[in-house]
């Protein structure tokens, strides 16, 4: 008898359970390492005096005016390792002065070898820098220990910064500063210019802030910090020493930067149709816009950008998907990922789980997506385009001195048309509309951050009079989300959860199309029909809404030796978000439990090592068992630097409401899972990992898969990676499709059509960085791929809810095929029941091959503050072969350099005004 999930019950999951314990909701914030809670006392933080410039100074990174030496010193420097808290090996000198314009910094790292003992490697702004001495300062702007912004060198002038007083910094934000390094006999000497417009802090005319400083010894392996915290204490801004008597001028709080752009493109395309009227081999092209950024407060920035272009960013990775479900790609384009941290939501975290996501309502490449709208199938030739214009977008951010966070973020994509020849005649078909899109996000931080609250709204809203489009697209969608973070015993125990609910109205074909969707498949005949109330969840081909509620609790003990954790994640049949959100599923119910032990104290045999067991399982919500599993994994780092872990998982069989794409639900075969990670010490000058896995059914189909990575540091300024996988599966029910039969009475009149799948799948992600200096850098990217997959042991399972399988041509029924001139199967003809009244199945060869080269080159020059230059080569190619499902590597590769391909030259060109 199957239990059916009331929506009450999730309410009371998403709740917030209990009350905190006032003494301990109210004790700072920190972080928290997966170690000993501390019983300890801790150490006062120190302070340091800022000191008003009074005489200029020369930004050359040799600290030798007489002002540096006025400027009190912060020092006594404390390692947290290899000897956590014994005082730093090396002594560490810093001095702060200040006008009204900029923060300036002084750094002074002594090393007892002098120059000999500086260790360097120059790498791109922000890049890994694994083998280098660094000087890092974090800042707590608004003193209300929860902010960080982090500025950073090495000893060869490479910067890093992050942050902008989030919560957790961001690596994304580039804000203009200057900085310079010197070497000398006694080691090395930074010397730091940040202009306050580039910070956000609060309004008092005397200011105090937090600040960390933290420097690495590469030579020694050793980091040291100023304001000192074990590994068995709660740390972060709440520890953060003070830097004080800060008098930042009034006009350092309002400031206007443009970037203004233009771009030349050439393109040249790979050959193709002489009778396609819209082909054109070579093209050239040019566009224009522009950035804005603008200070609206001390704490409060608008960003605006004007028919953006993103030509810069790394090509996708060739991918083949085989599921119903979409692939996911990270963002990359700069406007959308600066300050994307601010419209975080649905945090997801765990010891450990598998196949489970977090409640996304705001990915961001939604915004100038591929459009969505078809061409009638009958058509010659077209030209469609690649992505949505952005026709342009502007966000607000920024965090007060109270601990609100606050973004606003708009955006507008332009109306896109394709052409086509239909029956000799040109036709224009619109295949996106104009459309708005808004994320709204707000967060309050109180009981200095142990207590954090948060709400999220989101709305897409479509322009739409193309009757095609309208049956296809939401006219508006919406989501309003809430969520919330309590920490208490310093941050030793957390109640994490948010809750969001979502809307989508339209005409009903396209409500139709959610409903049918991969994410919930509303037309399964066996599934229980709930009806449609204030949420949706029963299948209405006339419904013009779709509505849902999504949420996730996880209760943990998060600091400590032993840890724990209990999660609840769900969302009810009608959640849909993916108009602006990126969400696979809906319709289940998820629940994970793990016991974890941390070893963060070294040993002879290690440094710190983490294990974990727990179990996992899911239903949907006609009480389906979907998914359950017993695991448990060892991760850790040796004496050596070297990193072990491993992993292994058991899944017993369980129902899959997925398997035959809106048909019945059936069983799916148990398995085990392998995985292992070796990776050698990363300060090396090479580098290496490897990590094989191994999966095998309880039906003795098996899956091999094995991914290597070499890192080499050629030289102070070149590294190079390569990444060779390969991957061997061997499935006994991959989907090849759905044929209407009306003697198949068992599965409501459709027969639903496996096969068996071998695909191997090589790769070799391969990685160039090449610096000349910390404003000169080249990077290229290049991702060989070959896959192929051959289909056999056509087959359907026996009936709803069974594990048993029927193979057409051994357990029942006849398999015939059709050849062409060389002997290639094109067509199986497949009778279900041998010369009965079943009809027969009609299938092409599904068997593939896909080999595909793709990659760019980037040339990047900083030609002067905030000033880039980039000169860019893309290249995308492919062959696709369809009927051809083994994998030759010597046919293969040479037909993978000899594909068809397009090339793309670019030059681009911003220059910053700032006013």
């Amino acid at each position: 008898m199957r239990r059916r999930i009331s929506l009450g019950m999730l309410l009371v999951s998403a709740g917030v359970v209990g009350r905190l314990d006032a003494q301990a909701a109210g004790s700072e914030s920190g972080e928290s390492s997966n170690s000993h809670s501390s019983t300890m006392h801790p150490i006062p933080s120190p302070s340091v005096r800022a000191l008003r410039r009074a005489a200029p100074i020369t930004l050359d990174g040799k600290l030798d005016e007489p002002i540096w030496a006025q400027a009190q010193v912060a020092t006594d420097f404390r390692q947290t390792r290899p000897n956590p808290g014994d005082p730093a090996t090396q002594r560490t000198e810093i001095r702060i002065l200040y006008d009204d314009e900029a923060l300036y910094v002084g750094a002074r790292m002594f090393d007892d070898q002098g120059i000999a003992g500086v260790r360097t490697q120059l790498v791109r702004r922000d890049g890994d820098a694994a083998n280098s001495d660094k000087i890092e300062f974090t800042f707590d702007t608004y003193h209300n220990h929860l902010g960080r912004t982090t500025f950073s060198v090495n000893p060869s002038g490479v910067k890093g910064d992050a942050g902008q007083a989030t919560e957790y910094a961001d690596p994304s934000w580039d804000p203009v500063w200057q900085v310079r390094t010197a070497i000398d006999s006694l080691g090395w000497t930074a010397e730091f210019r940040i202009p306050f417009s580039q910070l956000r802090f609060g309004r008092d005319s005397i200011q105090a802030w937090g600040m960390q400083v933290t420097r690495t010894e590469a030579r020694l392996n050793e980091s040291s910090m100023w304001s000192y915290w074990g590994p068995n204490e709660s740390g972060g801004p709440s520890r953060f020493g003070h830097l004080i008597e800060l008098e930042p001028g009034q006009g350092a709080t309002r400031r206007l930067e443009l970037l203004p752009y233009s771009v030349a493109r050439y393109a040249r395309l790979q050959p193709g149709d002489p009778a396609d009227p819209f082909y054109h081999q070579r093209k050239v092209d040019g566009r224009f816009g522009a950035d804005l950024k603008y200070l609206l407060t001390s704490n409060l920035t608008l960003d605006a950008t004007i028919n953006p272009d993103f030509g810069q960013v790394e090509v996708d990775p060739a991918v083949v998907n085989l599921s119903a479900f979409e692939t996911f790609f990270q963002e990359k384009r700069p406007f959308f990922i600066e300050g994307s941290g601010t419209f975080g939501f649905g945090g997801f975290s765990c010891y450990f789980c598998s196949n489970v996501s977090s409640l996304s309502l705001f990915y961001s490449r939604r915004i100038g997506r591929t459009p969505q709208g078809l061409l009638p199938s009958e058509a010659t030739y077209s030209s469609t385009p690649d992505a949505t214009s952005i026709l342009g977008a502007a966000k607000i951010t920024g965090r007060t001195r109270g601990g609100l966070t606050l973004g606003l973020l708009n955006a507008v994509t332009g109306r896109e048309r394709a052409t086509a020849i239909l029956d000799g005649n040109e036709i224009k078909q619109d295949v996106e509309p104009l459309t708005n899109y808004f994320v709204g996000r707000v967060k309050q931080d109180m009981r200095g951050g142990n207590l954090v609250v948060g709400g999220m709204v989101t709305s897409v809203i479509r322009s739409m009079d193309d009757p095609l489009l309208v049956q296809r697209l939401n006219r508006h969608s919406e989501s309003v989300g809430f969520d919330y973070s309590a920490r208490w015993k310093n941050r030793t125990y957390s109640l994490v959860g948010n809750l969001a609910l979502t809307n989508n109205e339209g005409d009903p074909a396209a409500i139709l199309r959610l409903q049918n969707s991969s994410a919930r498949y509303f037309q399964r005949p066996d599934r229980e029909n709930h009806g449609n109330g204030f949420l949706t969840n029963g299948y209405d081909p006339a419904l013009t809404r779709l509505r849902g509620l999504g949420g996730y609790t996880r209760f943990a003990k998060d600091a400590g030796t032993l840890l724990f954790e209990t999660t609840v994640n769900w969302r009810t049949p009608g959640f849909e978000a993916n108009d602006v959100a990126f969400n696979t599923r809906a319709d289940y119910l998820w629940g994970n439990t793990n016991l974890a032990l941390s070893l963060a104290k070294p040993t002879r045999w290690y440094r710190n090592y983490f294990l974990v067991a727990g179990t996992q399982a899911a239903m949907n919500f006609d009480g389906d068992r979907t998914d359950t599993q017993v695991h448990g994994g060892a991760f850790g780092t040796l004496r050596n630097y070297w990193n072990i872990n491993a992993f292994v998982i058991y899944r017993p069989s369980v129902l899959d409401d997925r398997l035959t794409r809106g048909g019945p639900v059936v069983k799916r075969p148990g398995s085990m899972f392998y995985y292992a990670n070796v990776g050698t010490d990363g300060r090396k000058r090479v580098q290496l990992s490897l990590g094989p896995s191994y999966a095998r059914s309880f039906e003795g189909y098996d899956s091999k898969s094995i991914f290597a990575q070499v890192r080499l540091r050629a030289a102070s300024n070149i590294t190079m990676s390569v990444s060779p996988s390969f991957d061997h599966t061997r499935s006994n029910r991959q989907y090849v499709g759905r044929f209407t039969d009306p003697t198949a009475t068992a599965f409501f009149g459709s027969r639903y059509l496996f096969a068996g799948i071998d695909q191997k799948t090589v790769g070799l992600d391969t990685r160039v960085n090449l610096t000349f200096s910390p404003t000169l850098s080249f990077e290229l990217y290049a991702q060989p791929f070959i896959s192929s997959g051959h289909y056999d042991r056509f087959k359907e399972i026996a009936a709803p809810r069974s594990l048993e399988t029927i193979t057409y041509g051994l357990d029942a029924g006849t398999v015939t095929t059709d050849l062409d001139g060389s002997g290639r199967i094109t067509t199986y003809h497949i009778d279900p029941d041998g010369g009965g009244p079943a009809p027969e199945m009609v299938v092409s060869n599904p068997d593939f091959n896909l080999r595909s080269l793709r990659g760019n080159a980037v040339l990047r020059w900083e030609y002067r503050p905030g000033s880039t230059l980039f000169l860019v080569w893309t290249r995308t190619g492919s062959d696709f072969v369809s009927g051809v499902g083994d994998l030759r590597f010597s046919r293969d590769v040479d037909a993978l350099f000899s594909a068809k391909a397009d090339n793309i030259f670019l030059v681009k060109l911003n220059y910053w005004i700032n006013r």
